[in-house]
């Protein structure tokens, strides 16, 4: 089984199934797609697959070609999964949230699996791109393989490769951003590195599949303390009165043992808020305090609360009040150029301060609707930006960076403005940094 699966992914006869069309799923097939690949992507949503399938993007920074072109090549977007009966491999690339008690949250993964096993067969390598915590793929998936009555390592090749995505980055690609794989068996990292091998330029063999679930982890903890580190350092200088920002780029001068992060109103995007708390969780398990992690957490979750005090600081400073005052969020993305709104600490703030009476606007060109969330409703679409428009707000907001803004003009007629970016590094009188 292993060798014919291996030839039939080597020599791209293969046909990849990709569970999940979302920010990873998507380019993943794409990438499959433009590789030669016969590519079948299952999601849920009827309306993605039927843009999909028009050769539309529902991701901005995806283009309407790069579908258009692997729909001409043969891939095709369904919410039908009896067809994963015709897939050889099997790519699962679902959200793993957290739970309103900050515990993870697997259901997605557990209810996707659910749907592919009636029509799992012998010669199939299923691989897991998920973030999560390590042990969930022999854990979770490996005995619900089993219990089909399949052999992992001998019937079907069961490998977990995370997703290193970074929606709106230039400079890398799917291809290029080297990919890590562990498999539960060796014959199973062995079809791994041949379900990889041909579509991405690097492929990084692991022992296991929790070693490949703990480096996911610690990418994404690496960041979130860094940037608790750099957080907690930013309220430290400006309550001494010294320019973080002119730190930072002083410290980046030396050229080793130090690396630039920057301060920011919390954390955004799927991976960084959450994935440390998948291990705090799973460390419970063996008791293990993670305090470290823990700290970090807390300050970065804390940056949107610090934000909207400084934009009461700002305000009484006008001899106004939240309460009443018209507030712009300007950018609601949780980074610059991107759509991606996943855990948005903009989102938080613009929660914060309109449960304090503000009356909340937003402009993001990136997201002209306020879209459907789980945890907030606003009724809000994007205002066009100039400069009268500026002028009306008490308080202007900068949560995203986005390069569309024309940052000149809002200096010239924003009332007051809270930079939570660092987008103005000169001294203004009516800027405050947060």
């Amino acid at each position: 089984m292993n060798k014919q699966l291996i030839e039939r992914l080597s020599d791209g006869s293969a046909v990849i199934g990709v569970a999940g069309l979302g920010y990873v799923g998507l380019p993943l097939s794409i990438c499959f797609s433009a590789s030669g690949y016969k590519v079948i992507g299952f999601d849920v949503d009827s309306s993605k697959v039927a843009t999909i399938t028009a050769g539309k993007t529902y991701i901005k920074h995806i283009p309407d070609t790069d579908i258009q072109h692997a729909v001409a090549a043969g891939f095709e977007a369904t919410t039908d999964f009896t067809r994963a009966a015709n897939a050889d491999a099997l790519i699962i690339c679902v959200p793993t949230p957290l739970d309103d008690h900050r515990e993870p949250d697997l259901k997605y993964v557990i209810n996707t699996m659910e749907m592919l096993v009636p029509y799992l067969r012998k010669g199939q390598i299923i691989s897991l791109e998920s973030t999560t915590y390590p042990g969930t793929t022999d854990e979770k998936l490996k005995p619900m393989i089993e219990a089909a009555g399949f052999r992992v390592g001998t019937d079907i090749f069961l490998v977990y490769s995370p997703e290193r995505e970074d929606p709106g980055n230039k400079k890398f690609t799917t291809r290029t951003i080297p990919k890590v794989c562990g498999g539960d068996t060796d014959a199973c990292r062995e079809a791994g590195l041949s379900l990889y091998g041909k579509v991405i330029d690097q492929v990084v063999p692991v022992s296991s599949t929790r070693a490949a679930e703990m480096a996911k982890l610690l990418e994404n903890i690496h960041r979130a303390v860094n940037i608790g580190l750099v957080n907690e350092m930013k309220i430290v200088a400006d309550t001494m009165g010294i320019d973080i920002y002119e730190v930072i780029d002083a410290a980046a001068t030396k050229p080793f043992g130090f690396v630039p992060y920057y301060p920011g109103p919390g954390l955004g995007g799927h991976c960084i808020p959450i994935d440390p708390f998948y291990l705090t969780w799973k460390a419970r398990e063996y008791g293990i305090n993670t305090k470290f992690i823990e700290l970090a957490g807390e300050v970065n979750s804390s940056m949107p609360e610090w934000v909207v005090n400084k934009v009461a600081a700002g305000l009484n400073q006008h001899k106004k009040s939240i309460n009443g005052s018209r507030i712009l969020m300007l950018g609601i993305a949780y980074k610059s150029n991107v759509d991606d709104m996943r855990e948005s600490p903009c989102v938080d703030m613009m929660g914060k301060l309109q449960r304090r009476g503000a009356q909340i606007e937003y402009s993001d060109p990136y997201v002209p609707v306020f879209p459907k969330m789980r945890r907030y409703r606003f009724s809000l679409s994007s205002i066009e930006l100039n400069a009268g428009s500026i002028a009306a707000f008490d308080c202007v907001v900068i949560g995203t960076n986005h390069d569309a803004f024309d940052y000149a003009m809002i200096l010239e007629h924003a009332k007051l403005i809270i930079d939570t970016r660092g987008v103005y590094r000169d001294r203004h009188e009516h800027v405050i940094r947060a």
